[in-house]
């Protein structure tokens, strides 16, 4: 029988990989035009990502924007409220797919790299992100995106 007290609280005895990804994800990261722009598919009241980054934070999870935006442009306030960190390329003088910038956008939220979720439209800024250290979805539609961020982070995003 394993040692229970070195056991991670979410942690399946008879599986020890099972539901151990939560313990290492502590950020969700998400791209602005694309993704958290889109309606969905089922016309919600808010845009699904936004519904996803208000119950990432409210399961404890840090939350940041990262956009390739210019450095006038800032989010809108409803999602302001929603983010720990907001890094704007034109602000930090760097933009995705540069490794750099996800790095950047990790120290902002004190946390390893390999401890965020990255979200975008865009292929090549996921494999920038990647190469960073963090884990990337390739957002294609709202309902698959949301599917794999629950198993990933192992917390229902939806209302």
């Amino acid at each position: 029988m394993p040692n229970q007290a070195n056991e991670s609280p979410h942690q399946d005895p008879e599986h020890p990989k099972v539901g151990t990804v939560r313990s290492v994800l502590k950020a969700l990261v998400l791209d602005y035009g694309g993704v958290l722009t889109d309606p969905g598919e089922d016309n919600p009241a808010e845009p699904p990502l936004l519904t996803a980054l208000r119950k990432a934070r409210q399961q404890g999870l840090k939350t940041a924007l990262l956009s390739n935006a210019d450095g006038w442009w800032q989010p809108p306030a409803q999602l302001t409220a929603v983010l720990d960190v907001t890094v704007l390329s034109g602000e930090v003088g760097l933009a995705k797919p540069d490794v750099e910038i996800y790095e950047l956008t990790a120290r902002k939220l004190d946390l390893a790299p390999s401890q965020c979720v990255f979200v975008d439209d865009l292929a090549v800024n996921i494999r920038g992100a990647a190469e960073a250290g963090m884990v990337g979805v390739h957002h294609r539609s709202t309902r698959s995106t949301l599917e794999e961020l629950e198993i990933l982070l192992a917390i229902a995003l939806r209302d």
